[in-house]
C-alpha cells in the first residue's frame, strides 16, 4: 500500500483531481445521459448496470463518471490502462474479479483509452464479459465501431458524451472558487467576463478549464487572504490577447459570418485574416473544418467537385494533429474555396425539394421502383417493369421516378460556373434522351 508523507497535503494534488466529483449531484454536463429520468441515470439509480463504453472527448467526465458509477452500485473499483497493461495483467486483474464475485462483491472494471488495446487484448475480456465477472465500462476518444472489436461491443451498450458547453465549465468553475477543496478558503476576485473567457480556451474540457484557472489564480497577486485576476494574469496564463471572444456570443457569429462571405466574394486576403481571427481568439478548428465542408457545396458544388474533397482532407487533419499545426490545412482550403468557382445549384436544389418533400410527404414512391421481397408484393405489382439501366445500350431508361404529382419537377438547375457546364450539358442529353423514349 502506497503512503503519504507527513509533509503531503490535499492542495498539492491537482486542482482538477481535488475537485473530482463523488456523486451524480456533483457532476457537470451530460444532462442527456443522467439528468432527471434520462437512460443513464435510471440504470445507476436502479443498480442495473452492464457493460458499457463511455465515447467522447477528452475532459469531459468518462473516467469521473466510472468512479461514480462504482461508487453508487457498491461495486469495486479497478483502474486499467490501455497504455501501460498487457495480456499479463489483465488475467492478475480477471482473477481479482473472480474472488471478488465470490465473496458477492461486483467488479466494475475502468479501462482509458480502450482503443489503444489490440485485438488479442480486448479478446481476453470477453469470457469474463460473458459470465459476468466484471462489469467492463471503457472509456474512448475514438469511434468505437472502428476502434473496439466487434464481438466486445456487441456485449457493450456505447454512450455518447458530449463536449461540455461554455455554461457547463463556467458553473464549474464557479464552484471551484467556492467549494474548500478549491479556493473557497481564499477570497479570490475574478470578473464573470473572464471567467467565461476560461472556459471558452477550455474548448470544451473540464480538466483543463480547471488547470487554467489554477494556473490563473496562483499566478494572480495575493494580498492576505485576497487574490485579484485581472486580464492580464488570464492573457498569460492561456497564452492568448484580448482577442479572445465568446464562443456562444455575437461576435463568434460575426466572425464566422465574416470568413464565408469572404470565401464567397472570392477574396482570399480577407478570408485567411478571418480564420486567423478565429483560430488565433481560440475558435475550435474543427468547428471551422466544419463550416468550410459546409460551404464546399453550399456555395462552390459541382462548379469544383474537388473542394469538397479538399475541405473533408482539411477536416481530417485539424483532427488528426490539432492547433496550432493544422492552422495551414485550414489556410490551404480556406485560400482553395475563396479562388473556386463559385454555384449554389446544390443549395437551392436540396431547399426546392425539401419544400415539396414538407408539402407531400405521403406521396407514394412508383410501384416500378419499389423492392419486392416477397411474393405477395410481387403479386401486387411492386418492381413491375423495373428496368435496370445498366442492361441498356446507353445505360439510360425512361422510367418514372417522380411521384406523379411532382412529374416534371426540377431541382437541380446547374450555372455556367467552373466545371457546371459539363454537367449541364449531360443533364440536357439525358432529358433529351428520356424524351426522345417516353
Amino acid at each position: 500500500m502506497e503512503q503519504t508523507t507527513f509533509f503531503e497535503t490535499d492542495t498539492s494534488r491537482p486542482l482538477a483531481a481535488r475537485l473530482r466529483p463523488n456523486t451524480l449531484a456533483e457532476f457537470v454536463g451530460q444532462k442527456h445521459l443522467i439528468g432527471e429520468g434520462k437512460i443513464l441515470r435510471r440504470l445507476i439509480e436502479s443498480d442495473r448496470i452492464s457493460s458499457m463504453i463511455f465515447w467522447g472527448p477528452p475532459g469531459v467526465g468518462k473516467t469521473t463518471l466510472a468512479r461514480i458509477i462504482a461508487g453508487s452500485t457498491k461495486a469495486k473499483f479497478i483502474d486499467f490502462s490501455a497504455v501501460t497493461s498487457g495480456i499479463k495483467e489483465i488475467r492478475q486483474v480477471m482473477q481479482q474479479a473472480e474472488e471478488n464475485l465470490r465473496f458477492g462483491e461486483k467488479t466494475i472494471l475502468f479501462i482509458d483509452e480502450i482503443h489503444r488495446f489490440n485485438k488479442a487484448q480486448q479478446d481476453a475480456f470477453l469470457p469474463f464479459v460473458e459470465k459476468g465477472s466484471i462489469i467492463l465500462i471503457g472509456a474512448t476518444t475514438e469511434n468505437p465501431s472502428f476502434e473496439v472489436n466487434g464481438a466486445l461491443l456487441s456485449r457493450c451498450k456505447v454512450f455518447v458524451l458530449q463536449s461540455l458547453s461554455t455554461e457547463d465549465l463556467t458553473e464549474l468553475l464557479k464552484r471551484a472558487l467556492s467549494d474548500p477543496r478549491g479556493f473557497g478558503t481564499l477570497d479570490v476576485r475574478l470578473s464573470d467576463d473572464l471567467l467565461k473567457v476560461i472556459a471558452a480556451f477550455a474548448n470544451g474540457d473540464a480538466r483543463t478549464a480547471l488547470s487554467t484557472l489554477e494556473m490563473v489564480v496562483l499566478n494572480s497577486d495575493l494580498n492576505g487572504n485576497t487574490v485579484t485576476v485581472t486580464r492580464e494574469s488570464v492573457e498569460q496564463s492561456i497564452s492568448k490577447k484580448s482577442l479572445l471572444y465568446d464562443k456562444n456570443g455575437e461576435e463568434h457569429y460575426n466572425l464566422i459570418s465574416a470568413l464565408h462571405k469572404s470565401m464567397r466574394n472570392s477574396d482570399p486576403d480577407a478570408a485567411i485574416y478571418w480564420l486567423a481571427r478565429m483560430l488565433e481568439a481560440g475558435e475550435d478548428p474543427l468547428y471551422v473544418a466544419r463550416r468550410i465542408v459546409r460551404f464546399a457545396s453550399e456555395d462552390v458544388g459541382l462548379a469544383d467537385p474537388r473542394a469538397l474533397e479538399i475541405c473533408v482532407a482539411a477536416y481530417q487533419a485539424c483532427h488528426y494533429i490539432g492547433m496550432p499545426e493544422c492552422s495551414v490545412h485550414l489556410t490551404q482550403a480556406v485560400t482553395y474555396l475563396s479562388l473556386a468557382p463559385k454555384s449554389n445549384a446544390m443549395e437551392v436544389a436540396y431547399n426546392a425539394a425539401r419544400e415539396d418533400a414538407v408539402k407531400m410527404l405521403a406521396e407514394p414512391v412508383p410501384l416500378v421502383i419499389r423492392n419486392a421481397p416477397t411474393k405477395l408484393m410481387k403479386e401486387l405489382g411492386y418492381g413491375k417493369g423495373y428496368r435496370y439501366a445498366h442492361d441498356y445500350e446507353d445505360k439510360l431508361t425512361s422510367m418514372q421516378c417522380l411521384p406523379d404529382s411532382l412529374q416534371g419537377r426540377e431541382y437541380y438547375r446547374p450555372t455556367d460556373q467552373g466545371l457546371e457546364p459539363r454537367f449541364k450539358e449531360r443533364l440536357q442529353q439525358i432529358k433529351d434522351w428520356k424524351a426522345a423514349h417516353r
